[in-house]
């Protein structure tokens, strides 16, 4: 469906699925929400499982989604992305997240994915986001946009971070999830070579000399917070995908 086919598409108000395993911040979502009179939720889900069953048998036209949310069956962060894309391509899609690491932020948009607040920006702004995004606009919070902008020629910000691959990302989140190489090469698809290449890349671009201080990294940046279950298929066909 094309983004001007969409808009006539769309009814006011404009019905709105919300996915956080974080009931607090759940309900302070939906609550902000409600501020907007043309917006009206029609869901709210804790975990993948739920939110693909609802969205397959829930008319919606955005949903606004967590980024790290373990435990459902679809599994969470880029792989859920990628599944969403995939199976919903004209649903828009608003990603609320801690994360601000540049690499993962311009992997979500290359994704397709309209909308993104941080979860340090005001929560006014997720309906902004759907707003925008049910038009075929792109939203990008606050908090988003800076990180972005700060990698930009000229700017100041040490953008060690902002150089990591996803597929350094990717590595990094799971080794601090308690996986082994091993385990990562068998679920990523990659050599065991492969694997470590990428860590000590992304090990030397942020400057950490050993496991112990990666580990403090991925706590500080929020990594900690993701699953590291997810479908091997979805994350194959990702990184087949990858340039």
């Amino acid at each position: 469906m094309r983004q001007s086919e969409r808009k006539r598409a769309i009814q006011l108000p404009v019905k709105v699925v919300l996915a956080d395993d974080h009931p607090v911040l759940l309900v302070g979502v939906e609550q902000a929400l409600q501020a907007f009179p043309d917006i009206k939720v029609v869901a709210c889900v804790r975990q993948s499982t739920d939110l693909i069953h609802v969205l397959q048998n829930t008319r919606c036209d955005a949903l606004v989604t967590d980024l790290a949310m373990p435990g459902g069956q679809y599994g969470d962060g880029l792989p859920l992305i990628v599944y969403l894309r995939r199976h919903f391509p004209t649903l828009p899609v608003v990603v609320l997240t801690m994360l601000e690491n540049v690499a993962l932020l311009k992997r979500l948009r290359e994704l397709g994915v309209l909308g993104i607040v941080s979860k340090s920006d005001a929560l006014s702004h997720v309906g902004l986001a759907v707003l925008y995004t049910t038009r075929g606009s792109e939203y990008l919070g606050p908090a988003v946009a800076a990180s972005l902008d700060a990698t930009r020629p000229g700017s100041d910000r040490n953008a060690a971070e902002a150089m990591l691959s996803t597929r350094e990302l990717e590595v990094v989140r799971l080794l601090v999830s308690g996986m082994t190489p091993t385990g990562i090469a068998a679920l990523l698809k990659r050599s065991i070579k492969t694997i470590s290449t990428q860590k000590k890349a992304a090990m030397r671009k942020l400057g950490l000399a050993h496991d112990a201080q990666l580990f403090q990294y991925a706590q500080h940046n929020g990594l900690l917070n993701l699953s590291p279950h997810m479908h091997m298929s979805e994350i194959a066909d990702d990184q087949a995908s990858a340039p």
